[in-house]
């Protein structure tokens, strides 16, 4: 053993291994590190307006921009559909907040708080699940971002174009053009990656004043182009009836959907907040607003482009930048490089917050020892160019379903996590045990899986299962199609209702009876068990505490 100890492997394996705390068991060595622990005071420097700039930025993307069209293709007026945009992403927008709530009291990412539902080991599989679905989307929106390069090269180099430029990669799903314009891309984010998470605000700062500005210089472009807003602000939607009830439902809920990822991992940027409440308001306000206002934007530029060009609306914003490059003139090609310019870098953010943040604090956890968020964001990173994401999109219906449909996954996590900490615990955590892998400890549970926890997720994604069967063009019974259309939320309320029959039935440890949450005594936790004594609360203020255990007993300061 000791020639393990002193051989060169054991001397790079601690080479590699990242920042943790001095002192910790082999099993804790799996559980932290510097970037999993609670945010100490001095690194939670995110304001109310912070949030505000992360939001305003998120908005500005292409997809948002496209949201409508779906809804408008369906069969549902402009009016309509906006109107689903605003429902949708303000339902979303409180789902954020309920999450980020978790993160701003108590300064813990995702992957810790899911430890208190899902058990300190059995947290790992819906970490696994949401950082996967991160490096997906990190590929598909790096693809969407070259495209948006393209642009930019060919605004000022017109003969940048696959037709005239020779393909050196045939054979591999797309050309040479594109694939060296998401390649600028791709490289081009890696710098962004290297900022610790409480600093990279700066980026959406930047990116909330430049991108919006463009978006609105867009949207008078269009309209002054085609001498008004075009006309599918005066056409009717063609759906009556129930048919157009459920159709607004699906608008809805695909906007709920298109949020499902973000609606989980929000403690993983709500944890850097200053205040529970600077998280709060606007997040709650900006998310509706700013998706709304985008949206608006998409229809009207989109109904100016029937004007401008004839035939069909333009919904993609890259197609009509395109179809102005086709025009000529110095004054189009300029215009197109700075719009083109500011949805890159639109781009750029959706990824660094949506993908790369996201999958890099989830593969922490997974690797704590010897992974933390930088090297998870490259690694990320790395799998988005190695996955080919064109060949992902040339079957854009199917990839959109099945995309969507893993909302259902996420909304049986959210289900179970919100239930857990609000109805259940009431708001109490033990923060430091959930560091902690003895068998005694509160969120050890079975084997370290919470058994509660995973019978209510999977019998929420059980609830949507034959109707994801029907969307993926299966012949399933009227009941199931309108159970799926629902399907985020029968699969939050069909999973928190099961998780909190099951902890009535089978009480669990570490609750309160009365509403108690003390993440605002968490200054420097220390997990290791020989400093059981120091637990990171303030004890002065701890001493009045009135918690309780799940089964009555008063929760001194010292089982902090």
């Amino acid at each position: 053993m000791e020639k393990v100890k002193d051989s060169k492997v054991a001397y790079y394996a601690n080479k590699l291994a990242v920042e943790s705390e001095p002192g910790l068991t082999t099993a804790q060595l799996m559980l932290f590190n510097h970037d999993l622990k609670p945010v100490e005071p001095e690194r939670r420097q995110w304001g109310a307006w912070n949030f505000v700039g992360f939001w305003v930025a998120d908005s500005f993307n292409i997809n948002t921009w496209m949201i409508s069209s779906s809804m408008i293709v369906e069969g549902l007026s402009w009016w309509q559909s906006w109107l689903c945009v605003w429902f949708g992403y303000a339902i979303a927008a409180c789902f954020v907040c309920m999450t980020g709530r978790i993160g701003a009291t108590y300064h813990i990412s995702f992957p810790v708080v899911s430890r208190a539902s899902f058990g300190i080991w059995g947290a790992l599989w819906p970490v696994f699940n949401r950082a996967a679905m991160a490096c997906i989307w990190y590929g598909v929106q790096a693809w969407i971002g070259g495209e948006c390069v393209y642009l930019m090269i060919r605004s000022i180099w017109n003969d940048w174009r696959p037709d005239n430029i020779h393909n050196g990669i045939p054979g591999s799903g797309t050309n040479t053009v594109m694939f060296v314009s998401f390649f600028l891309f791709w490289a081009g984010s890696l710098p962004a990656i290297w900022f610790p998470v409480h600093k990279i605000r700066h980026l959406f700062t930047v990116k909330a004043y430049f991108v919006p500005t463009a978006g609105i210089a867009f949207f008078i472009w269009a309209i002054v182009r085609a001498k008004g807003i075009g006309p599918i602000v005066h056409q009717p939607g063609t759906a009556h009836g129930s048919d157009l009830g459920w159709k607004m439902i699906r608008g809805i809920m695909s906007s709920i959907a298109n949020f499902a990822t973000l609606i989980v991992n929000d403690p993983d940027f709500a944890r850097f907040a200053r205040k529970p409440r600077d998280a709060l308001w606007s997040q709650l306000i900006t998310i509706p607003v700013g998706f709304a206002v985008t949206s608006f934007i998409g229809i009207i530029v989109s109904s100016s482009s029937t004007v401008i060009f004839g035939g069909d609306p333009i919904w993609n914003p890259l197609d009509l930048l395109g179809q102005f490059l086709e025009e000529g003139g110095n004054g189009q090609r300029f215009g197109v490089f700075i719009i083109s310019a500011a949805f890159t870098l639109a781009q750029l953010g959706t990824n660094i917050a949506a993908n790369s943040v996201s999958a890099g604090t989830d593969m922490t956890a997974l690797l704590p020892r010897y992974l933390n968020i930088r090297r998870g964001g490259y690694i990320c990173a790395l799998v988005g160019l190695v996955m080919c994401p064109w060949n992902l999109l040339k079957s854009s219906n199917s990839f959109t379903t099945y995309l969507s449909a893993y909302s259902v996954f996420l909304s049986s996590i959210a289900g179970v996590i919100i239930c857990d900490y609000y109805i259940v615990r009431k708001g109490y955590l033990e923060i430091k045990e959930l560091y902690s892998g003895k068998k005694t400890d509160p969120y050890y549970f079975t084997y370290g899986f919470h058994l509660r926890g995973y019978t209510a997720y999977i019998a929420g994604i059980l609830i949507n299962v034959v109707g994801f069967a029907g969307a993926i063009g299966r012949k399933v019974p009227v009941g199931a199609q309108r159970i799926y259309d629902l399907n985020f939320f029968c699969g939050f309320l069909i999973a928190g209702g099961v998780y909190w029959s099951l902890c009535k039935i089978f009480p669990i440890p570490a609750t309160s009876e009365t509403w108690l949450e003390v993440g605002d005594e968490i200054r420097n936790v220390s997990v290791a068990y020989a400093n059981d004594s120091d637990n990171g609360y303030d004890e002065e203020v701890m001493a009045g505490g009135n918690g309780k255990g799940s089964a009555g007993e008063e929760i001194s300061s010292k089982n902090f």
